[in-house]
């Protein structure tokens, strides 16, 4: 049974909580005097009358449907408006209008309400209210919007006045100013952003089997409690990015590093990329797959020298099988053709230089694995580049076993 407060009145929020047009009826088609168009029947067709079954859809009060953007800056801070009217701190947002699209509508408002002329991003939440005294539901969408560059969040107007005054405010903050009514889809929709997925509430509430924003623990007790059917099971369980890369050497044992032609300016990884598992690849394919594609070198992946597991809290855990690639001769290395807009050069490196050029958990990676290979162990599971607790505690018992045999 969904998990959500008693029937409550939702007394026509705007998107981002403040009063709204909850009372303007939703358009259909119309002719140009703005009514329905009574020369048309629902299939299109000229000179037709409408039908009963027109008429009683047309008396049916339809849901309002709002759009909401959740605007971040490079900070990862949230923006909140203050209404010129005295009405609660609210998040930007405004009523689906005519023709438009929840993405139209709130591309609108923010260029009307804030001056700001930004593309509407990926949507994050949607939120189901049911009817208040206005007798209307309330059918939310949530959009990321941004992160704007600090050119963009110094830049703020309030063109049409609707707006007195707008701050930043972490995510925390934010959702301690906001009314009860917007704030939970705050939290439901940095989880959907952070977790890459998409949250299912109703009043404010996620619903079992949402993808995001559902609390762990109500996932596991409605688990165990058997109330997730098939489908709903598998889009609440936490997911996991996975991927596969290759440890390639030198002759000379220096690393082969590229420099990806996104993400931080000077951050070097191995060759190698994310697996296609919904497409049935495995590691070892994806693998090949990524060296060739990267570096233009088509070439078997070697033994697994390491699993690495890493998480960061809120965000999907991330898999990567470290391969051994071997040592590459100096034709192997002529042959390297890297890849056009994905990245910009490649480097072998001793492994006393890996420190200023890779991210620590990887740096930690590479140097397992290459003990690993030159040691002939493995496949060696890490977590975050260091061996698993487990593992250690096995390699302190071999050593102490060693050393009684001495």
């Amino acid at each position: 049974m969904p998990d959500r407060p008693a029937d409550r009145p939702a007394d026509g929020p705007s998107p981002g909580g403040g009063p709204g047009p909850a009372d303007r009826p939703a358009d259909a088609p119309s002719s140009p005097g703005g009514g329905p168009d009574p020369h048309t029947d629902r299939a299109g067709r000229p000179g037709a009358r409408p039908s009963p079954g027109d008429a009683r859809s047309a008396a049916r009060t339809a849901p309002l449907v709002a759009a909401t953007g959740i605007v971040l800056d490079s900070g990862g801070r949230v923006l909140v408006v203050t209404p010129s009217y005295g009405a609660d701190p609210a998040l930007p947002g405004a009523a689906v209008e005519g023709t438009e699209t929840p993405e139209e509508a709130l591309a609108r408002e923010l260029r009307e309400e804030l001056g700001l002329a930004v593309a509407v991003g990926r949507l994050l939440a949607v939120d189901s209210r049911r009817p208040g005294s206005l007798g209307r539901s309330v059918i939310a969408h949530v959009h990321l919007v941004g992160p704007l560059p600090p050119g963009q969040t110094a830049a703020l107007s309030f063109p049409d006045g609707e707006a007195a005054a707008a701050r930043w405010l972490a995510p925390e903050e934010a959702c301690a100013v906001l009314p009860d009514r917007v704030a939970p889809r705050l939290r439901a929709g940095l989880a959907a952003l952070y977790a890459g997925s998409l949250a299912h509430l109703v009043d404010g509430v996620p619903q079992p089997g949402s993808p995001a924003g559902l609390d762990p623990r109500r996932r596991t007790a409605l688990e165990h409690a058997g109330s997730f059917d098939a489908a709903s099971h598998r889009a609440a369980r936490p997911k996991a990015i996975t991927a596969a890369s290759v440890l390639f050497t030198d002759a000379a044992g220096r690393i082969l590093l590229v420099e990806p032609a996104y993400g931080r300016p000077g951050r070097w990884n191995l060759p190698g990329g994310g697996i296609d598992s919904d497409l049935g690849e495995t590691p070892r394919a994806a693998a090949r797959r990524e060296v060739r594609e990267e570096i233009g070198l088509d070439l078997e992946p070697g033994r697994l020298l390491g699993v690495n597991w890493a998480h960061k809290p809120g965000y999907p855990a991330r898999i990567r099988f470290l391969y051994d690639g071997g040592v590459l001769d100096a034709a192997a290395l002529e042959r390297i053709r890297l890849a056009p807009f994905e990245l910009i050069r490649w480097r072998a490196v001793p492994a006393a230089e890996l420190r200023a050029l890779v991210k620590p958990s990887l740096r930690r990676q590479i140097e397992a694995c290459l003990r690993a290979r030159t040691e002939g162990t493995g496949p060696l599971e890490l977590h975050a580049g260091r061996p698993a607790a487990g593992a250690r505690r096995r390699k302190k018992r071999e050593k102490g076993d060693g050393n009684r045999e001495r």
